[in-house]
């Protein structure tokens, strides 16, 4: 399977959530100056999109909205995260009026990898007929401009998208290795390419590479001291060569799983404050844990200090004696954990909460200080509060910290992905 030469399409959705909004508002999106970004907070907020109009004229697509030149006449509208979810689920019933499920793979919200190998014989068409049969589809349905990029394997398909089909008219690119190395080994910058942000780039150019061609040339040795194992990932895709295919994403099983939340803060909290928040993330995650029939027995704080005081976040792991979900006893380990690795002057910006080793909760296993019957309880009162949850929504039931100031699970339970929902 892997031997047969394959065709790979990477669709991209161009500003998506800019995008969304003009349709919504009966504006052409190629041509219309809007930001998505929430006019409730203050101007240090991030734009969540800009559209193509705003990018011509040579503003970031992810700016802050102080950025944004006051001499620029722009509509700003509020992130509705819902609304992106029902379009998006939209646009993927597109993709599955020409291919099956087993051969998309949902990158993001606005970005699917599709393996059309199987089909083009099928369709009569070319990769290139196909990808834009799919983009006029998109476009009709939904209002939506889609960049396709075109490779024969999943690197090149994503790279064409990225570097050459976004930039050009016809919003669409094709590349094969021989194509990449005669267009791209010689382009800059660095960072435009697939997993080469500006840490790895600027590690590169000290070492005297600044293109692709210069990795691909430079001694193997050289890269494994500088990278370890992800040399190899970075060699192949200098050489614009990719092993992985969606099958293999497909059938891939991790060996640990975890489930996480995290949220930034709209003003730095003080240590007590944190604390209250870091209460509120434990009871959510734990009914995360029971809705999806989880239990865990390790947890991972990670909270970042105000951003004024340029120092290291605060960043500990604690192991527990039980495997469970029960929020007494995760949040009685969490809340020691905090107490531990905080400094309780330093005011606080963000904070993230990891479960760690999540399993089935037939795994469940308890020490010598639990009650089962205790327990029992609880994960009772938690199964109640999710159908009450599910029935009337999020805010249904409240506890008294909920309430008090600084909390922050009321307003974080009408968002999506720390945003709005729009409902």
């Amino acid at each position: 399977m892997k031997d047969r030469m394959r065709t790979y399409l990477c669709i991209d959705l161009k500003s998506f959530y800019a995008s969304v909004e003009c349709v919504e508002r009966g504006l052409d999106p190629m041509k219309s100056r809007l930001v998505v970004a929430d006019p409730e907070r203050t101007s240090k907020t991030i734009c969540l999109a800009v559209s193509p109009a705003m990018k011509a004229l040579g503003i970031p697509g992810r700016c802050r909205v102080f950025e944004i030149p006051e001499n620029v006449e722009y509509i700003m509208a509020p992130p509705r995260m819902q609304l992106y979810i029902d379009y998006s689920a939209e646009i993927y019933s597109i993709y599955l009026k020409y291919i099956s499920k087993d051969d998309i793979h949902v990158y993001s919200i606005d970005e699917v990898f599709m393996d059309v190998t199987d089909y083009l014989e099928m369709y009569h068409m070319s990769g290139q007929e196909l990808g834009i049969q799919i983009m006029k589809d998109i476009l009709k349905t939904t209002g939506i401009t889609a960049s396709c990029g075109i490779g024969t394997n999943l690197y090149l398909a994503k790279i064409a998208m990225d570097i050459l089909a976004k930039h050009g008219k016809e919003h669409l690119a094709v590349l094969d290795e021989e194509r990449y190395r005669k267009l791209l080994w010689r382009y800059r910058p660095m960072t435009d390419f697939w997993r080469i942000g500006r840490e790895i780039a600027g590690r590169l150019e000290r070492a005297g590479m600044l293109t692709m061609e210069d990795v691909a040339m430079a001694d193997p040795a050289l890269l494994y001291r500088m990278f370890g194992v992800d040399a190899e990932l970075l060699i192949d895709h200098a050489w614009g060569r990719e092993t992985t295919t969606i099958h293999d994403i497909k059938n891939y099983k991790p060996k640990n799983h975890s489930v996480s939340s995290g949220q930034v803060l709209s003003r730095d909290y003080s240590y007590e404050e944190g604390r209250l928040i870091v209460k509120e993330m434990v009871d959510l995650l734990c009914l995360e844990l029971v809705d999806k029939g989880l239990v865990t027995d390790s947890i991972t704080l990670h909270v970042g200090y105000s951003n004024r005081l340029e120092r290291k976040p605060a960043h500990g792991t604690v192991s527990m004696t039980v495997t469970t979900s029960s929020a007494e006893q995760i949040r009685h380990y969490t809340l020691g954990l905090y107490e531990r690795i905080m400094d309780p002057y330093a005011p606080i910006r963000r904070v993230t909460l990891t479960y760690n080793h999540v399993v089935d909760e037939i795994y469940r296993q308890y020490d010598l200080f639990t009650d089962p019957d205790v327990l029992d309880r609880e994960y009772r009162m938690q199964k109640a509060m999710l159908d009450i949850k599910d029935k009337y929504g999020k805010n249904a039931i409240l506890k008294g910290m909920n309430l008090q100031e600084g909390g922050t699970t009321r307003e974080r339970n009408g968002q999506i992905g720390g945003h709005k929902s729009g409902l």
